[in-house]
């Protein structure tokens, strides 16, 4: 026996999986914290602003000073959301950056201008694709290097040229930091599609639930509805016409069809819970509450089949001797399960009817449920009239399933 559990109705509908709203950037990862990258930002520039000289409004100081400005706007843009700024807009400025920081060595007598340079290499190994990061990353440490070894400013003999090589190296960290971050958004974002994934997979099996219960509803009210309403039906008519013998016998056969309601309602929750039925002893009642005795055949070895095979077996056999009922009233009925090596057949032939069927097409419904049930258990299902032999005229449906 297994167990079902039941779902819930915060189950039936899972809420969509959120995801981070377009044009939200770049998920931060480790060592690229907002607030720590201000406060780097703004001390590199105060420390700037306290040690470069010479810095006024006259003469190299001026220039000094309007270097200064460019340098804190470059790394202040680092800050500028990635989507906010192309690959080409930002080689642009880094390029930039990098020429003010190596003018700003040049230039000044005495400072930290080198860290404008260092900063910016390796903001552009963060931000620019690896090929045009290290092409600025390279040009920025042989100019940097350049200006310090050919002594081409007055702080030439502050900082060793050899330092203004190394501002090249910090490409190499920004690279770094940028697959790490390309790393983490790619495992977040295979996370989030594993749990729509999951969602839909859920939804999806509940959905299939739904159709089970639908065609078990299908078949316990349909059938037993329609024929309780023919019963009623024909009492009327027998009323007007004076027959009370057979008014009788109408009325007697609808209170049967209300008790075998009650059995298929019973078949119902045992579908539903899974429990396990047996085939053969459950087959035998089904067709002696419709009306019919001794036209049920087995053949081969009986063996127990899995719930849900016993409970499909038994609707489609519950629905073929209702369409037997319903468009062949009178005309003999046959069911046959025959068990085989590897699979179990069900078949169900009526012949002709021997008096008037009640007018009305059905719904089609009960051939869809046939059709779906078998597909459930990988086998097959065909229903037809009936060619040629002792049946002929009549209607013939075999389902056969594996196992």
């Amino acid at each position: 026996m297994r167990y079902v559990r039941p779902v819930t109705a915060s189950e039936k509908t899972p809420p969509p999986a959120k995801s981070a709203p377009r044009g939200a950037g770049p998920r931060p990862v480790p060592g690229q914290d907002p607030r720590v990258q201000w406060v780097l930002t703004l001390g590199v520039i105060a420390v700037g602003v306290l040690t470069i000289r010479p810095l006024d409004f006259t003469g190299r100081g001026l220039v000094v000073a309007v270097l200064l400005v460019l340098n804190s706007a470059s790394l202040l843009a680092r800050r500028l959301p990635e989507e906010k700024v192309s690959q080409r807009l930002a080689v642009v400025w880094l390029g930039l950056g990098i020429i003010a920081a190596v003018a700003l060595i040049a230039v000044s007598r005495s400072g930290t201008g080198y860290l404008f340079a260092f900063f910016l290499t390796g903001h552009a190994g963060y931000r620019l694709e690896t090929k045009p990061a290290l092409l600025l990353a390279g040009a920025c440490g042989l100019l940097c290097g350049g200006v310090l070894y050919f002594q081409l400013g007055p702080g030439h003999h502050v900082v060793p040229w050899f330092i203004g090589l190394t501002s090249a190296v910090p490409v190499l960290v920004g690279i770094i930091n940028r697959s790490q971050r390309l790393a983490v958004g790619a495992a977040i974002e295979a996370a989030e599609s594993a749990e729509r994934a999951a969602r839909a997979e859920a939804r999806t099996a509940v959905l299939t639930e739904r159709g089970r219960i639908a065609r078990d509803v299908h078949d316990v009210l349909a059938h037993s509805l329609a024929g309780i309403n023919m019963q009623l039906e024909l009492a009327d008519a027998l009323i007007d016409a004076g027959d009370l013998e057979r008014v009788r016998e109408a009325n007697n056969k609808a209170h049967a069809l209300v008790k075998e309601s009650l059995k298929q309602a019973q078949w119902t929750v045992h579908a539903l819970r899974e429990d396990s039925l047996p085939l053969v002893e459950s087959l035998t009642a089904m067709i002696e509450s419709s009306g019919h005795r001794d036209v049920l055949t087995v053949t081969g070895t009986v063996r127990e089949l899995p719930a849900p095979a016993t409970q499909n077996l038994l609707r489609i056999a519950q629905e073929a001797l209702t369409n037997a009922a319903r468009h062949a009233p009178g005309g003999e009925v046959r069911v046959e399960l025959a068990f085989a090596a590897a699979s179990t057949a069900l078949t169900v032939r009526n012949r002709p009817a021997t008096r008037g069927a009640s007018a009305g097409a059905g719904s089609g419904m009960g051939l869809i449920g046939m059709r779906e049930r078998v597909a459930l258990l990988g086998g097959t299902v065909s229903a037809g009239p009936v060619t040629e032999g002792p049946d002929r005229g009549g209607w013939r449906v075999e389902a056969v399933i594996p196992g």
